[in-house]
């Protein structure tokens, strides 16, 4: 597990906040009739991962880390879904939707990674 004083310096953090770039940016060119739909629920969700990893970073026990990991994870996926309709709705195109997929799975396998060893700490 990284050896850290702040958040900023986890590279899950990192890639979240990345993620939450990348999608304001997108989101930007969306219709107007989409403002407080898709890309309202789309930008709280991808602003909850990082937000969440950074709350549950400084959270004292390893089950309070882990629960508040996991609702970034299930904010992860739930950003997955907004950008498959995206793509169905033709907002994005295909070179955007892989962009952004690529970084999704980026941070969500340095999001499991960081909870796979949290969860063998508390199993030893």
């Amino acid at each position: 597990m990284e050896k850290t004083c702040s958040f900023t310096n986890l590279n899950m953090w990192k890639l979240a906040h990345e993620l939450v770039l990348q999608t304001y940016k997108v989101t930007s060119t969306y219709p107007k009739s989409e403002l407080f739909c898709l890309t309202n629920q789309f930008r709280r969700a991808v602003v909850s991962i990082p937000a969440n990893i950074a709350e549950g970073y400084k959270r004292l026990s390893k089950n309070e880390k882990l629960r508040f990991f996991n609702v970034a994870q299930a904010s992860l996926e739930e950003c997955r879904y907004y950008m498959i309709l995206s793509k169905d709705l033709l907002y994005i195109n295909d070179k955007t939707f892989e962009t952004q997929m690529n970084q999704l799975l980026k941070t969500s396998k340095s999001l499991n990674k960081y909870c796979e060893k949290l969860l063998s700490d508390i199993r030893t």
